[in-house]
């Protein structure tokens, strides 16, 4: 019974340090992405896309919020050193939270480290896989790495989801079959 006791009081340290599990938003987000598609402009399609960046960066607990909010304001001042090491800390933390590999690969992105940024992204859209952010990441840094097949189905995973995507611009259309008209 003592040595249960024990066991317990010093596993208590690192039980308390695990992440918890990240909110399940999925019913809020199938309704966002009807509402993008639906969108008559993109005026209102931003609203949409607004209302999925909420739910994407809410952190599954208030240390995992605290290291994600320091991240993105040290990318915001442009101190891409600072935003690694909170975010490096996120990932440490919570590994199953897509968004703390997203705004790791932005900065890595931003520090033109593509194959960094290529690797975070991955590793968030194997956990989110209809994250329109991290689809558009991929893209961009696809495109950055000169991997253009790549790039270009990350970036019509990205449309197929949200139609109104600023990115939407660089989706080359599909050669013509032959046959078709231009």
């Amino acid at each position: 019974m003592r040595a249960l006791l024990i066991s317990i009081v010093l596993a208590a340290p690192i039980m308390a340090q695990a992440c918890p599990t990240a909110h399940d938003h999925s019913d809020q987000l199938e309704a966002l992405f009807e509402g993008v598609r639906m969108a008559p402009n993109e005026r209102q399609a931003e609203d949409f896309s607004q209302q999925m960046w909420q739910l994407w960066t809410e952190a599954p607990d208030a240390k995992a919020q605290a290291l994600l909010d320091r991240g993105m304001e040290k990318r915001a001042g442009f101190d891409f050193l600072g935003a690694i090491e909170a975010l490096d800390q996120l990932v440490a933390y919570c590994p199953a939270y897509a968004e703390g590999w997203n705004q790791r690969a932005f900065v890595h992105f931003l520090r033109q480290d593509f194959p960094a940024a290529r690797d975070d992204l991955a590793q968030a859209r194997s956990l989110n896989p209809r994250h329109v952010g991290v689809l558009t990441g991929q893209g961009l840094t696809f495109l950055a790495l000169g991997q253009e097949a790549e790039a270009q189905d990350a970036l019509a995973a990205a449309v197929e989801l949200n139609p109104w995507v600023k990115e939407r611009h660089l989706l080359r259309a599909p050669p013509p079959k032959p046959g078709e008209d231009l």
